[in-house]
């Protein structure tokens, strides 16, 4: 039987999160933190089919929260820290969930936000900011049709100027922001890294991804890519597609 409770880690009328628990105990723990260029109207109700998918495989799921309006408080800096606080708060439920198992924390996002997973990883090995106290240790993160070079989605103007709108400016305006967010300028994480990208997505370009990947083994990062040549890019919320049967395979890997 599978349980399911929202939970609030923050002040914030926003800062709720779904928490899936299955009947099985000391389970690893998944957080998936949703998509949506950071902005509303998605909400993490977009991912409760990937999230009960997971726990018919023993695994636990914790859903990011919904920063809303990001327009205003949930800008730079707000965002990053968002998730970060989120997923520290497993210190805490870890006292009223006993069986959580916080030696196997996995984070995962799609897709901007995947951007998020990989920074959240991060947090306790490069220079991120702004720095936040980290709780948690992440052993390891998956980016699914994720924003990976945020330079260069803003030279394309993906997501009609999300990145932009985040960081507040071009990164000629604002490097540092860029430095300190995108995840190919945090290279290397130091945390095992699986990136899954379709070839026929036509809102974050392959080619992205592709070069992340190779940038980060060039570095030294424990990185798995898989390419597949006929997903598109809303195929992550699917848990019957090759998309979703890819991350679960490295589930099965990284959570032993």
């Amino acid at each position: 039987m599978i349980a399911k409770r929202t939970i609030r880690y923050g002040s914030a009328a926003s800062q709720e999160a779904d928490l899936y628990v299955p009947d099985e105990r000391h389970a690893p723990v998944v957080c998936l933190v949703h998509g949506g260029f950071w902005r509303m109207p998605h909400g993490r109700e977009q991912l409760d089919a990937v999230a009960r998918s997971l726990l018919t495989r023993t695994l636990r799921s914790v859903e990011s929260g919904v920063p809303t309006p990001w327009r205003t408080r949930w800008r730079w800096p707000g965002t990053l820290s968002d998730v970060a606080t989120g997923i520290d708060h497993l210190a805490a439920l870890r006292v009223e969930h006993a069986d959580l198992d916080l030696s196997r924390v996995i984070v995962a996002g799609y897709p901007a936000r995947g951007k998020l997973a990989l920074w959240a990883s991060a947090r306790h090995t490069g220079p991120t900011a702004p720095r936040v106290p980290t709780r948690i240790r992440v052993i390891a993160c998956a980016g699914l049709a994720a924003a990976l070079d945020l330079a260069a989605l803003f030279a394309i103007g993906a997501g009609n100027g999300a990145v932009g709108e985040l960081l507040g400016g071009s990164p000629l305006e604002q490097p540092g922001r860029y430095a300190a967010a995108s995840p190919v300028e945090l290279l290397p994480l130091g945390t095992p890294q699986l990136i899954v990208h379709g070839a026929a997505d036509d809102a974050l370009p392959v080619q992205i991804a592709r070069d992340y990947v190779r940038v980060a083994a060039a570095a030294g990062d424990r990185v798995q890519f898989s390419e597949l040549p006929r997903a598109g890019h809303m195929d992550f919320l699917d848990p019957n597609s090759d998309a979703h049967g890819a991350f679960c395979r490295w589930l099965d890997q990284v959570a032993g």
